[in-house]
């Protein structure tokens, strides 16, 4: 079929246009009727697609993996949770691009779940042509002007009013009172305007009009007005539909499933803006020659596809077309067209409800088609009445596969098997047109069998929920302001922070003097950055608040970490030094044992965040408690040899803390305990891993406990320790193992040891030296 157009219509025409020859016969009508009516039918099959596509373009956006020019843009609205029906107030709404060439002033009196609800007072201005087509600045005076003119009419004080900004346009917003419009639709195209913040452009405007104190808390689109404005009922309404000039859905999705919001609590609504929606594969075989002869004559060529093919903008427009066709081909109206009927734009949305509702009769049809400067037929409103129900109940079908689109997103993204739910519908294809709504619901029903969907209609356009959010924005903005002053006394300015620099330079200079000082400045025996060649697994402990936190760290070309937190009770951490130690070597436990590291040996590092005076890697000597700590008999003494206590007193088997190997807390002095191994395979705790019994007089296993009287007199035997400076340490060896060691230092000294030992106690081997040299057998 050739594209349709307006260009056959002659300047000054006036009488109807009647071709005398080539109409075609009864059979050839009928054909030309169905063939014409066919192109307006879509299959299951082909809805199922365009659910498919635009469910994979919603879930796309929000990864926030769309291209350039996104199917659809799923943008967030900073709506974060549905009305609780507390809100009350009164509010101003302006609502703009919701109704087409229209604007409307709303004064919205919130009373909340008690108060007896209050109607809106309301009044609508025409936009003219001009101002839709011409320069931002005048089309945002003109709404200024409205909005002065209309609360003239009203009771209002003039100060201090709340407004609430219905902007019904692609947007992209960075808050409640913040949002950028992407592009205009709807046929406005206003220059200036893309790119900029609409919020501020008003409130620019209301500021030249100078004639009312009024304050934009909010803005919003359509769709989340009509949601926001549904009553709280059963169950929970969280998905807003709007079919009027364009169409578009919002709902309220999971804020972690929001790439660009980065969060991972709550909610926030999501303008899907799917009249956007331009998958070919998808949208192309339910395409008609109508479709793309309104696309090409439209003020934005190759935008909006899934839009001009359900909002009210256009339905009236492709059944013209039709009409003008058929009658072009003699089917209708005896082949004679008018002027009104070849004028695009001369049939309206109204017009296409009135013809297809069957209660109007078919005097109503005739009156509109006479009106158009058409003689019908009686035959003719029949077939007008088929081609308006054909357009219609396609766009209704197309509107429940992006709807059912939607709630499929919503369950998986509640991962519920059956997703109950309330949809607000609003607009005026919705409210005047019954017939849409039915068919939707079905084919909604048809598509999404698994969600229990029932539909609540806007009350008043979605105005009501405007206010809903401002009401909000407004408690939230004082919420603010008051926050705002609560802090302005800690807010330093530039001279008082370099006052506090130079202080804090000169107690710095101090503390490393070793003179009296604020700060202490503790050396922490670290003496380099890592360089890169660190490898290896490790065990650390991090304690410097109410919970303490054990880590497993597997450094290799990159670094691994797992760690778990566990809590430290208050009665423990105000408790005795020895019960906070005892429950942190448990939590080193219980952590090895689900990571399956039981029996193994890893150097262990201690975050200990309270201020200590170290005279070592491994000794630090605690200064005072702080964060909420005041544990006994700890102040003034060695955390690590508190720690290292603890190690000796639990009964299970768990690692000891690297930096031990480093200094001379690794000297064995008579009858003291060392709770150290170079390589840990299974010994008790606060052990001494030994070579095995080629040397037995030399073999002995250190106790778990503290050497006492008793434990001495149980089998004593001597060790030789062998003092290495490039280890570091000292260490107990056999005769063998003294030899095997290469060390290029000299050992130093021998000195002699005693342990206490059962010798029922396991026995462990030496694998290595810390400095790596040799490996006794």
């Amino acid at each position: 079929m050739d594209s349709i157009g307006s260009s056959g219509l002659r300047q000054g025409e006036e009488a109807l246009s009647c071709p005398e020859e080539g109409l075609p016969g009864p059979s050839d009508s009928s054909e030309l009727v169905q063939e014409c009516l066919q192109q307006f039918k879509v299959t299951r099959a082909q809805l199922q697609q365009i659910q498919a596509s635009l469910l994979g373009s919603m879930e796309q956006a929000l990864r926030g993996q769309a291209s350039p020019a996104p199917a659809v843009r799923m943008l967030p609205t900073y709506v974060g949770s549905t009305p609780h029906g507390t809100e009350q107030g009164d509010f101003v709404v302006l609502e703009l691009g919701a109704t087409g060439a229209s604007l409307r002033v709303l004064w919205v009196t919130l009373t909340g779940i008690e108060g007896h609800r209050v109607e809106p007072r309301s009044q609508e201005f025409v936009i003219p042509q001009e101002v839709m087509l011409g320069a931002g600045q005048q089309l945002f005076d003109f709404a200024a002007h409205c909005l002065s003119e209309f609360l003239d009419a009203q009771p209002v004080n003039k100060q201090g009013l709340q407004l609430g900004f219905s902007f019904s346009f692609p947007c992209h917003q960075t808050g409640l009172d913040r949002s950028t419009l992407i592009s205009w639709t709807k046929g406005f195209r206003c220059s200036g305007v893309e790119g900029q913040d609409v919020v501020q452009l008003l409130r620019d405007a209301i500021r030249r009009q100078g004639a009312y104190n009024i304050d934009v808390v909010a803005v919003v689109n359509d769709t989340v007005g009509t949601m926001m404005g549904c009553e709280p009922g059963v169950r929970p309404c969280e998905v807003g539909l709007v079919v009027d000039t364009g169409t578009n859905a919002c709902y309220m999705e999971e804020a972690r499933h929001v790439a660009v919001l980065d969060e991972d609590r709550g909610r926030v609504c999501v303008s899907v803006e799917w009249g956007s929606f331009s998958d070919d594969g998808a949208l192309g075989p339910v395409l008609t020659t109508f479709d793309h002869t309104l696309d090409h004559e439209s003020l934005n060529p190759g935008a909006q596809r899934f839009e001009k093919m359900i909002g009210g903008l256009y339905l009236g427009e492709l059944v013209r077309l039709v009409l003008a066709h058929l009658a072009q081909c003699g089917v209708l109206f005896g082949g004679c067209t008018s002027p009104a009927l070849l004028s695009q734009g001369s049939i309206l949305l109204e017009h296409v409800a009135e013809m297809e509702d069957p209660s109007a009769g078919a005097a109503r049809v005739h009156a509109v088609l006479q009106d158009l400067g058409l003689s019908p037929r009686a035959s003719d409103v029949e077939l007008v009445q088929h081609v308006c129900a054909a357009v219609c109940t396609r766009a209704a079908q197309l509107c429940a596969a992006a709807l059912a689109a939607v709630l499929s997103c919503l369950q998986h993204s509640r991962e519920q098997q059956t997703l109950q739910v309330a949809v607000a519908t609003g607009g005026r294809v919705c409210e005047r047109h019954p017939r849409f709504c039915s068919i939707l619901q079905g084919t909604v029903m048809l598509l999404a069998p698994e969600c229990d969907v029932s539909f609540i209609p806007s009350a008043d356009g979605g105005g009501r929920g405007v206010a809903m959010v401002t009401a909000v924005a407004a408690r939230l903005a004082a919420h603010r302001r008051l926050l705002e002053e609560t802090l302005a006394p800690f807010r330093l300015n530039h001279d008082q922070l370099a006052a506090v620099q130079a202080q804090m330079r000169k107690a710095m200079a101090k503390g490393l003097r070793g003179e009296a000082s604020s700060l202490r400045m503790l050396p922490t025996f670290v003496r380099a950055t890592p360089d890169g060649s660190e490898r290896g697994d490790f065990l650390a402990l991090d304690l410097g608040g109410t919970n303490f936190r054990v880590l497993l760290v597997r450094v290799t070309t990159g670094v691994q970490i797992t760690s778990q937190i566990y809590s430290i009770p208050e009665s423990v951490a105000q408790g005795s030094g020895q019960q906070l130690f005892d429950h942190i070597v448990d939590c080193i436990v219980d952590f090895q044992q689900k990571q399956g590291l039981s029996g193994q040996s890893l150097p262990l590092g201690f975050t200990f965040s309270f201020p200590c005076r170290q005279l070592g890697l491994d000794q630090g000597i605690l200064l005072n408690w702080t964060k909420g700590f005041n544990a006994s008999d700890c102040e003034g003494r060695d955390v690590v040899s508190l720690l290292r206590e603890a190690i000796t007193r639990r009964q299970e088997p768990a690692p000891t803390p690297a930096t031990w190997r480093s200094s001379g807390m690794w000297r064995a002095c008579l009858g003291t305990q060392a709770a150290c191994a170079s390589t840990w395979s299974g010994a008790p705790l606060g052990t001494m891993a030994l070579w095995p019994c080629s040397a037995p007089a030399l073999m002995q296993v250190w106790t778990r406990r503290p050497s006492t009287p008793a434990s001495r007199g149980v089998g004593w035997a001597q060790a030789v320790v062998a003092g290495c400076d490039r280890c570091c340490g000292w260490w107990p060896v056999g005769p063998s193992a003294l030899s095997a060691h290469t060390c290029s230092c000299r050992p130093s000294a021998f000195r002699p040891g005693t342990s206490s030992r059962p010798s029922s106690f396991l026995r462990s081997k030496v694998t290595a030296w810390p400095c790596g040299r040799s490996e006794p057998s």
